[in-house]
């Protein structure tokens, strides 16, 4: 059970950003919160674990950060904004965040494959997450978070955390098989094995 948030000594909103630990950079959210960040950098405190990205001109950016050290920064986030990781979602869910999600798009080389987008899509639409894939939305779930931090707030028991849970792994089983899927037809062979007369004269099978 998460503990109840309580203000900034200084007011302002606590916000962690995180973008998981795959090779592949994520330029375009960095650079979005960079752009964002100029506007209100007195009014917010705001925690980056930038991974493999660059993450110049952003406070308190750091590569990584270890399972206990999450934890801390999402107990003491009042928003948290991540990639479409499951294991990362699920973590703030369970801290109690309806979390703020941007996932990685492989047309831009953010990611290997598109499982990030299907699965952030499906959760969007169960209302399990914030879905920002554009640089605006994510600016007005920000701004927005920042007005009325209740509006990203969920309520955590045991019992819902594990329905969750379960709810959450059963998405990214599905969103598993379609990428497996999507992956088959695309290397699928366009041509089709020879079916004439073997060496023998009878046709092959």
């Amino acid at each position: 059970m998460p503990a109840p948030r309580g203000l900034h000594p200084d007011g302002r909103t606590r916000i962690l950003v995180a973008v998981g630990t795959d090779k592949h950079p994520f330029d375009r959210l960095v650079e979005w919160l960079r752009d964002w960040h100029g506007e209100v950098a007195g009014e917010v405190v705001l925690t980056v674990q930038h991974g493999h990205t660059r993450a110049d001109g952003l406070p308190d950016a750091v590569p990584f950060l270890g399972h206990a050290e999450l934890q801390t920064a999402m107990a003491g986030a009042d928003l948290v904004v991540c990639h479409g990781g499951p294991a990362t979602i699920l973590e703030a869910r369970r801290h109690g965040h309806l979390p703020i999600v941007v996932p990685r798009d492989p047309t831009r080389g953010e990611h290997v494959d598109d499982h990030q987008l299907l699965f952030a899509r499906r959760l969007g639409a169960a209302g399990l997450v914030a879905l920002c894939e554009s640089r605006q939305e994510l600016f007005d779930a920000l701004d927005s978070g920042r007005a009325d931090r209740s509006r990203f707030a969920v309520t955590v028991d045991a019992e819902a955390a594990e329905g969750q849970r379960a709810a959450v792994r059963r998405v990214g089983t599905i969103v598993e098989e379609l990428v497996a899927e999507a992956a088959q037809r695309r290397h699928r062979p366009w041509w089709r094995p020879w079916r004439g007369p073997g060496p023998n004269g009878r046709r092959n099978r």
